[in-house]
């Protein structure tokens, strides 16, 4: 009999993303047979019927309500480009459970197809994020460099998948300091969480493969640019070797324009998914 493995996973959002949310947290219960997955969902809007609807789609899956309130972000810096949910993910150690050593995030807009246990059980040593780059061209990460004044071994990461050392967080991270740091330099801030998280973790990040946690379609198409034809990345190596497709930007399967090859994907979940009724019960985004 195989032995169940426990993940927690952390979510941030608002009620609009509701739909794209069960289609990822769906994926993910489908990516590991053998796994317990416990969600801790952050926000400040969801209701108690969001909750079961979410709840009665997903197998070996607790759904945990974590409603924020605004007194835990009293001093952050808040504006329509700088909403409280935007410090929802940066502060996760400060009201996640204190028994919890390690967390996954993941962005709703995420199909999980691979297992994550490898990734889950990564060895932080003494890193507090390990996360994966969107784009690796040498001009984009140059840019940022010099945006945000990073090191050269520096790599720009996508804040849309992390694995968050909630142990050495709890000791080291600084609510001021950020706040601090987005008052400083909120003009040139143009990912705000993204920059913040790159900014002042760069040296305490791993670095993780792109093609494996956080693959896009922009980021597929400049890698089979540079590689020979017959080398080239398909749907068939994707199924086989990735474990995260992110559908970040404005390129989103759920919409008629869609452009690329990943979005097969997305709607193979939805077609599978387990709908009592035969309807939806999530707003369309």
């Amino acid at each position: 009999m195989s032995q169940m493995f426990q993940y927690n996973i952390l979510v941030t959002l608002n009620r609009s993303y509701l739909k794209v949310l069960s289609t990822m947290l769906y994926s993910l219960s489908q990516s590991d047979m053998d796994g317990v997955f416990t969600v801790y969902i952050a926000h400040n809007s969801l209701t108690a019927e969001d909750f079961a609807a979410l709840g009665s789609l997903l197998p070996r899956t607790n759904l945990v309500d974590v409603r924020l309130s605004n007194d835990l972000l009293e001093n952050a810096p808040v504006s329509d480009r700088y909403p409280t949910e935007m410090y929802y993910r940066i502060f996760a150690a400060q009201y996640l459970p204190k028994n919890l050593d390690r967390i996954l995030y993941l962005d709703p807009d995420i199909i999980v197809i691979n297992s994550l246990r490898a990734l889950y059980s990564i060895d932080f040593k003494d890193h507090l994020f390990a996360a994966a780059s969107h784009i690796e061209s040498r001009s984009f990460q140059e840019f940022n460099r010099l945006r945000l004044n990073l090191s050269a071994q520096s790599k720009y990461i996508n804040s849309g998948v992390m694995m968050m050392n909630l142990s050495l967080l709890r000791t080291e991270q600084s609510t001021q300091q950020v706040f601090d740091f987005i008052a400083e330099h909120k003009n040139s801030l143009l990912l705000p969480d993204q920059d913040v998280l790159n900014a002042l973790y760069t040296d305490r990040i791993i670095f993780l493969d792109p093609l494996i946690y956080n693959l896009g379609e922009k980021y597929l198409h400049l890698k089979n640019m540079h590689l020979p034809k017959d080398r080239q990345l398909d749907v068939d190596w994707v199924r086989q070797h990735t474990a995260i497709i992110h559908y970040y930007g404005r390129n989103k399967p759920w919409k008629e324009n869609f452009h690329g090859v990943l979005g097969g994907f997305y709607h193979n979940v939805v077609s599978s998914m387990p709908l009592d009724d035969g309807n939806d019960p999530f707003p369309a985004v």
